[in-house]
Order: structure tokens, then C-alpha cells, then sequence
């Protein structure tokens, strides 16, 4: 797959891969719900910190016959009963929201709130550098270019369809300020151009292995009080598929706008390791203690 992708497998040293595909999570022990509509959801957990998961599929196309825009279909997990806190996180080109549902158990602790997880599916659309294959993305990606490769109208229809699933945690008694967008690759540039939009802030962006598109235009996009949104980013120094300097030149332009954005660095490619969800969960710690 083309920049943007699933994570890739890790090699040797201390960062190893945490989201796994379907056949590996059906390797790693994973149990299936039973019944239609019910997603695979991660198990067995370890006892001290075993959250109490439902799964479900919510269906969702892009938009329906009538040109109205629906609810994108996502897997979800709560870690508890009655949640207070949603954390949005959107899979990497050609992957889906399965891709990331096994980080949950590695990265909840025992002591933070409930929390619902919500990944939602991207949809399949044509992908112009991978000859035109359709798979699952958040948008076109038109040229090798980082100033010029995402499809404008791509990232603002994946950013409205991200915002619908913000208003519906907010229908379902999340508070904005309890909303964590998170994201990795195409679904971190996501969330790095919804964030930079936003008027009404939420509590924090993560993006992880990503690069924020149309970062020439970046200050003409920012909302007023969008900057108050703490962030978090991670990449890989050896990632082949968005080097590292163009990651950390969209760090560098969003501290410039005035974000409070926290970066990490690994020895790894594109992909995610322990060390970095440890790093993650400190950061949202922070986010919960705050909340």
C-alpha cells in the first residue's frame, strides 16, 4: 500500500507493532460477539484491567440516494458502563476500523473513566497513486508531493463525516470537552485538518505516523480558539512512507499557530509501538485529570 497505509510490521528493537490485522487478531486469541450486526472484539484481558467491551457495527455510507450525508459505520468498544468519554480514532489507508481496536486493552488503565471507543470505516474510493484501486480512505492521494498530494474535497467531505460522529457522541451525553480525535496516517491528517477547523474545541488530537495536509494553507484554515486544543504526535524515525521531517514540519507549523502539541519520536517505520501508547496514555491521563 501507498503512503498513507495500514502500520507496518515491526522489526527488531524495543518498538513492535500493536495493530494488528483480522487474521492476526483471530491468531492473537480474539472472540467474536455472536449474533448479525456484532463486530470481533479484542480477549482474554489481563484481570487487573479488564475493560467491560461491547462491540457493534453501525452501518454507514458516505451518503444516501437522496445526497444526505450518513453516519459513517464504525466498530466500538466501552470500557465501562454509562461512559464519559469518547475517544474517535480513525485507521491509516486501506486498513478499516478494526485495524485498531486490539490497542484498547494496551492502552486503558484501571483506574480512568469509562470510555467509548469509536473507528469508524473510511469510505472505499478510487486511490490515484495506487493505480486507481479502490479501497477504504479519507481521501485521494493524487501526487508524492506532502505540500499538494491529499485531494482537497477528499480531506473536507472525510472532515464533515467526522464531525457528524462528534455530534453524535454529543447526542449520546459526551460533552465536546470529553472528545478525543485520534488518528493514524491518512486518518491523523484527518484529524490534524478537522482539528485546525474547529471553532468549538474538543479535549485533544492525536496523530499519530501523519503529516498535516495543505500545510501552506494551515494559518488561513485555523478556527478561532482551535489552537487551544492540546495534541499529541508520534512518528517513526526510519518511516518510509511519510519521512519524518515532513511530520515534523507540520509539528513545527502547528506550534506556530499557537498549539500546545507534544511530540515524541521512535526508531521504528510506520507503525506504532509500545513505548509510544505508554507515552499516549500519560498524555491522555493528563486530559482525564484535567476533564
Amino acid at each position: 500500500v501507498h503512503p498513507g497505509g495500514k502500520p507496518s510490521a515491526a522489526g527488531a528493537g524495543a518498538c513492535r507493532r500493536t495493530a494488528r490485522g483480522r487474521a492476526a487478531r483471530t491468531a492473537a486469541g480474539l472472540t467474536a460477539a455472536t449474533g448479525p450486526g456484532h463486530v470481533p472484539v479484542p480477549g482474554p484481558w489481563p484481570l487487573n484491567r479488564r475493560p467491560e467491551h461491547r462491540a457493534a457495527a453501525r452501518r454507514h455510507n458516505p451518503a444516501s440516494s437522496s445526497g444526505v450525508m450518513q453516519m459513517l459505520e464504525t466498530v466500538e468498544q466501552e470500557t465501562g458502563a454509562a461512559p464519559e468519554w469518547s475517544v474517535i480514532w480513525l485507521h491509516g489507508l486501506g486498513a478499516d476500523g478494526h485495524d485498531f481496536a486490539p490497542i484498547v486493552p494496551e492502552l486503558v488503565r484501571p483506574h480512568w473513566p469509562a470510555i467509548r471507543f469509536v473507528f469508524p470505516h473510511a469510505p472505499k474510493r478510487a486511490v490515484t497513486i495506487n493505480g486507481g484501486m479502490p479501497m477504504r480512505a479519507w481521501y485521494d492521494i493524487v501526487s508524492m508531493d506532502f505540500r499538494s498530494r491529499a485531494d482537497a474535497s477528499g480531506v473536507a467531505e472525510s472532515v464533515a463525516q467526522v464531525e457528524a460522529l462528534i455530534a453524535r457522541e454529543q447526542a449520546r451525553g459526551i460533552a465536546l470537552d470529553h472528545i478525543v480525535l485520534a488518528g493514524f496516517s491518512q486518518g491523523g491528517a484527518i484529524t490534524l485538518s478537522a482539528g485546525l477547523q474547529r471553532r468549538a474545541q474538543l479535549a485533544g488530537l492525536v496523530a499519530l505516523s501523519t503529516y498535516l495536509p495543505e500545510v501552506d494553507a494551515a494559518a488561513d484554515q485555523l478556527a478561532a480558539g482551535a489552537n487551544t486544543q492540546p495534541v499529541f504526535m508520534a512518528h517513526g524515525s526510519a518511516d518510509p512512507v511519510i519521512p519524518v521531517q515532513v511530520a515534523e514540519n507540520s509539528a513545527q507549523v502547528l506550534k506556530a499557530l499557537g498549539f500546545e502539541l507534544e511530540w515524541h519520536r521512535y526508531p521504528m517505520a510506520h507503525q506504532v509501538c509500545a513505548e509510544e501508547i505508554h507515552a499516549l496514555g500519560d498524555w491522555l491521563q493528563a486530559r482525564f485529570s484535567a476533564g
